[in-house]
């Protein structure tokens, strides 16, 4: 029970990575508040809260800094405190030549993945400040913030801003006990691939060295330990977990 008494909230907990992680958090003791768009956000916190875990659903567009504002008023008001909050709501792109990025396109996908990411940042760790007690942030990123993939120019350029966010964040806040970090998925088997084709999802597969897509629930485990005290000494880290594929 790592987090026993500790509360969190994850943006876009409602599928994929952000759900994984939802259920990783309440099975080491958090309370847990998930914060998505869409409506699988409120039917996982029934499922937990007939489980007996204690969690609350917000429905919080990323992008807006009044949705961000009343989720941690909403989460403080619940269970009276903050201590880990996990940025990583987000979208895909699908591959486009620069020259045909639409401008909406490019805006869309810098307001969500990365000033959504700012924004969760910035209210958490003012909430943090007041508390005094220090806390944890942790940022979903991606490999594609280290390195770039033709046709990802908008998502290339978020989640680079991410990584470099992160740290900045992270060494301004280190003296305040706020731990600031980011993981760094490679490919994930998530409803972002949903629309490949088998063939496809098997040749991004073979990209890893190790001949597999990543689980949802690898990276969930990346993010508890820098959500948790095992990570005690880290601050505006960026943890890659890719199988191999930058290594190469």
């Amino acid at each position: 029970m790592k987090l026993s008494k500790k509360v969190a909230i994850v943006t876009g907990g409602g599928s994929g990575i952000g759900e994984a992680t939802v259920r990783r958090l309440v099975a080491e003791g958090a309370k847990v508040v998930v914060a998505d768009i869409t409506d699988r956000g409120a039917a996982l916190c029934g499922e937990l809260s007939e489980a007996g875990h204690e969690a609350l659903f917000c429905r919080v567009n990323v992008a807006q800094e009044a949705d961000i504002r009343q989720l941690i008023e909403q989460t403080v008001s619940r269970f009276g405190r903050l201590d880990i909050v996990v940025a990583n709501a987000g979208i895909g792109q699908a591959a486009v030549p620069v020259e045909q990025t639409e401008l909406d396109s490019w805006q869309q996908m810098l307001d969500i993945n990365l000033t959504g990411v700012f924004l969760t940042n910035k209210h958490a760790i003012a909430q943090m400040k007041q508390q005094r007690s220090g806390g944890a942030v942790v940022n979903v990123a991606s490999i594609m913030g280290h390195v770039g993939m033709a046709g990802a120019t908008a998502y290339n350029a978020a989640k680079g801003g991410v990584v470099n966010l992160t740290r900045s964040i992270g060494v301004a806040c280190a003296q305040d006990g706020i731990r600031v970090n980011a993981v760094c998925p490679g490919f994930v088997d998530t409803a972002i691939l949903d629309a490949a084709s088998e063939e496809k999802k098997a040749r991004i597969a073979a990209m890893h060295p190790i001949g597999r897509l990543g689980r949802s629930e690898e990276i969930a485990s990346a993010i508890l330990f820098l959500a948790s005290d095992d990570a005690s000494f880290m601050v505006g880290a960026n943890l890659i977990v890719d199988g191999g594929y930058t290594a190469q």
